[in-house]
């Protein structure tokens, strides 16, 4: 287990003396400031915390807080993250990555780290671009837009970072906005503390070549109508006034208004987020706009067995079993020849 702090932390111990360098307005900068603040709410000894990274604006990340970190490779951090956490279980493992270095070049580590469940947390920045390489389209760039790359508009159908999470028989899933630093910090603190592959997707803005890629749900005017923070136990309610929410119609979800055909807070769907069957936890993340609001906030966290503890337990028990205890007893083991 990894151990509580000896003395209390701050979030100035994991603050870097040097610039960081993204670009003015990114988002991660407050993305950068709530991972700080959950790290000290988390309450880890400092040196428990490792950050690793694949390539890309995000991947700078390592160099931006005061712990230790790696940078890796592109699409790699994935497979250097489950090494060290499988090498070393009592640390906790932070991979930060953005959609093309995760959902491109390193998305077959992506559904694999995801499927063993090994306890690492994975920050996804989320701009819908290629930022570093200066704007050619990504994995999740949203159908028929416009870029570097494809200048008649893209013509290839996006990833939902969830549903591919999901897909890969993922335990926790959840949704943040960078504008929204309190529940960026909630969500990375219960990431933290979930036993196996927590994944967050971060809505972050590229102020330089996909500015406003967001702004239907980060918008002051917009956000309460277009979004829905999902709180598990509790029913799905959201809208400026409180007054829609999300019931189960048939086979699908449907929004409804509070109030009318007799709906009643009481008829709707109450989020579950421990479930292990993950069907409505799916169809929360394929909620889109206009007909639906952007789920946000932990939208799956189901608890099963973590792929390094059963690990240990494999080679603890082929340790037992073997009639090998030491390197002398290997030398000596099987047949051997004697020299006189």
């Amino acid at each position: 287990m990894k151990t509580i702090q000896k003395e209390q932390l701050s979030k100035k111990d994991f603050t870097i003396d040097k610039p960081v360098k993204w670009c003015a307005g990114c988002g991660g900068f407050s993305i950068l400031s709530s991972v700080q603040n959950a790290l000290v709410e988390l309450g880890y000894d400092k040196e428990k915390y490792t950050f690793i990274s694949g390539i890309g604006c995000s991947s700078r990340f390592p160099y931006y807080i005061n712990t230790y970190g790696f940078h890796t490779l592109h699409g790699r951090a994935s497979a250097i993250a489950s090494g060290a956490k499988v090498a070393n279980p009592e640390l906790s493992v932070w991979q930060v990555t953005g959609d093309g270095d995760c959902m491109a070049i390193g998305g077959n580590h992506f559904i694999h780290l995801m499927r063993r469940n090994i306890d690492i947390n994975v920050l996804l920045f989320n701009n819908k671009i290629y930022g570093l390489t200066k704007g050619q389209y990504s994995p999740t760039t949203p159908k028929g837009k416009i870029t570097k790359t494809s200048p008649e508009g893209t013509i290839e159908n996006p990833f939902n970072p969830g549903e591919l999470a999901i897909g890969a028989q993922g335990t926790f899933f959840a949704r943040a906005i960078d504008t929204d630093p309190k529940m960026m910090t909630q969500l990375f603190v219960e990431a933290g503390k979930h036993k196996g592959t927590s994944l967050v997707e971060i809505l972050q803005n590229c102020v330089i070549f996909n500015n406003q890629i967001h702004k239907d749900i980060t918008d002051k005017e917009l956000k309460d109508d277009n979004t829905i923070f999902l709180e598990h136990g509790k029913p799905m309610v959201f809208g400026k006034e409180r007054d829609k929410g999300i019931i189960v119609d048939g086979l699908k979800l449907k929004v409804v208004k509070i109030g009318e055909n007799g709906i009643t807070e009481k008829d709707l769907l109450v989020h579950d987020a421990k479930a292990q069957d993950p069907t409505v936890h799916f169809m929360l993340c394929r909620m889109t706009l206009p007909d639906f609001p952007i789920a946000l906030g932990v939208i799956r966290s189901y608890d099963c067995t973590v792929y390094e503890d059963l690990l240990e337990k494999q080679i603890d028990a082929a340790k037992e079993r073997s009639k090998i205890k030491s390197v002398d007893d290997l030398l000596r083991h099987g047949n051997v020849f004697e020299i006189n």
